[in-house]
Formats: structure tokens, sequence, C-alpha cells
């Protein structure tokens, strides 16, 4: 283990009361904090002015050690800088006054990354951003192991979704590779798994990841844009011949197999021909009327 992993502060739980029992007998406490001031005031006596002095600090003593936790929230307990424990009992609770009470939130939190300009695995530089859903679980690492954990998370958001960023291209990888566009949860995964090793120190779990933004940068979007739809142009054309090649053969077939007209090598290759033609033009084929014999 490292020196690091050695001194992590471990959350474990402080001996603190139900707030409900103290704030009942704080109640007793005043009232026999007005008992003895009236009993002061009738008979001039020094003995009751003493215990009602004594009975008011009591009271003062009893009433500053209140405090109360809304559900999901914790209070870290600590005796003049030194960790004793982490309350997560919600409701009125009570602590000795001179206990440190610092309250942190357990509840569940989503964050919403900047956009940021990274360069992908093939050096395209692309505009990436990220959600992410976190918790505190460990309430000593959150407050004692890290400086203002909630910056730290921040800031290994954008560590993380830029390292995860240079291992992926933006779409057009190689076969078999996963790409930031065609693998969107596995990419999520991976910046889950990243972001949880990079935050455990700080105590926080990190439920989810997923991109919230992935598009190319303005500098080069309109070169992309271009690119993109030519290679549709190029899918859409293919999958046409490779429907067209399936009807000509299909009407040879019928025709060869109907006896409707007998073709020689010559002809069949100029009646493929056309009907290529007819099938793959970008405009409606203009009908011509054969008056003659096919041989004409």
């Amino acid at each position: 283990m490292t020196a690091a992993a050695l001194n992590r502060t471990h959350e474990r739980k402080a001996n603190t009361n139900n707030g409900g029992l103290m704030l009942l007998l704080n109640f007793v406490v005043l009232g026999a904090a007005i008992w003895a001031l009236t009993q002061t005031i009738a008979y001039d006596d020094g003995s009751f002015a003493l215990l009602m002095a004594f009975l008011v600090v009591l009271f003062v003593f009893i009433l500053v050690g209140f405090y109360s936790l809304q559900p999901n929230e914790a209070a870290a307990i600590t005796l003049f800088g030194n960790y004793k424990g982490t309350d997560r009992t919600p409701g009125l609770r009570w602590v000795l006054p001179w206990y440190k009470r610092t309250k942190i939130s357990l509840r569940v939190r989503n964050v919403t990354g900047e956009k940021l300009k990274v360069n992908d695995k093939r050096g395209n530089p692309i505009e990436i951003a990220a959600v992410v859903v976190w918790r505190v679980t460990d309430t000593a690492r959150a407050l004692f192991d890290v400086d203002h954990y909630q910056t730290f998370v921040d800031i290994q958001i954008e560590t993380a979704v830029r390292e995860i960023a240079s291992h992926f291209a933006y779409d057009h990888a190689e076969e078999g590779e996963a790409t930031l566009r065609g693998d969107a949860d596995q990419v999520s995964a991976l910046l889950r798994e990243k972001l949880q090793e990079r935050t455990s120190v700080a105590g926080v779990v990190v439920d989810e990841t997923k991109l919230s933004h992935l598009a190319y940068a303005p500098e080069i979007a309109g070169a992309m844009l271009r690119r993109q739809q030519a290679e549709a142009v190029l899918a859409a054309r293919r999958f046409i011949v490779q429907g067209a090649v399936e009807m000509v053969q299909h009407a040879l077939e019928q025709l060869s197999e109907r006896d409707i007209v007998k073709l020689d090598d010559e002809r069949r290759a100029a009646m493929v021909s056309n009907l290529l033609v007819v099938l793959c033009g970008d405009r409606d084929a203009q009908p011509v009327v054969n008056t003659g014999t096919l041989y004409q």
C-alpha cells in the first residue's frame, strides 16, 4: 500500500444523543430555573439565586448542543480538529457543545460538464461534454482527505473526459475499433471506470456517466459534414446498384423461364445495360417505342 492509502481517513459512527430526550430535559431545567427565580423573589434567599444561575447555565449548555439532520444528510463530529465520527441519523440530535458539527449532503448530484475542446485519437479537434451522477459515501474522506471535495470532483471530471476522448476516434475508425459516436455505451462505461478511480480518494461513488455533447470543432465541422454527405451518397448508390443488379437478374431469369423472348449474348448485354441505366439513373427514364424488330 502507498503512503497516501495508509493516511486515508475512514468514516466511523459518532457517539451522539437523541435530541428529543435532551429537549425534554432542557424544558425540565427551564422549569426548574423559573421556579428558582420565583423562590428567589419570594424569599430573597441567596441559595435560590445560586441555584437559578446554575440552572440557567445548564439550560444554555444543553441548548447550544442541539443540531438537526435532514434525510440523506450527515454531520462529521470533531473535537479540536480530531475526527470523532459521523452522525447519519436524521432528526433532532444532541452532542456536547465543544464538539464541532460539519454537515455534508449525501444526496445524489448531477454535474453537467462544460464543453471541452480536445483532440480525438486521430488528432481531429472535437467538442465533448459529459453528465456525471455522483454522491458522497464516505464523509470522512470527502471532508478531510481532499480540499473542497466538490471542486475536486469537477476537476477530475474534466480530466477524465479529456483522457477518454484521446483514446477513441470520433468516427470512421478501423474495423472492430470503438468510436465516440458509434459506441456511446462503451465510452460512458470506460469514463465511469476512470472517473471512479480518480474520485475514490474523496469518498465519492460515481453512479452514471453519459456524453451530453459530441461534435467536431467549428473549424473542421464544414469539411467533416461534406465528407459525411459524400459517404452517405456513396452508401446510397451502392445500395441502389445492388438492388438494380438483383432486379435485372430476376427479369432475365423470368424472361428465360417463361420463354417470352430469346436473346443472344449481345442483346442480353444491351438489355442489361439499358435496365441498369433506368434503375440507377437520377432522373426518370423517357420511354422509346420500337416499331421495328428487336434487331433494328
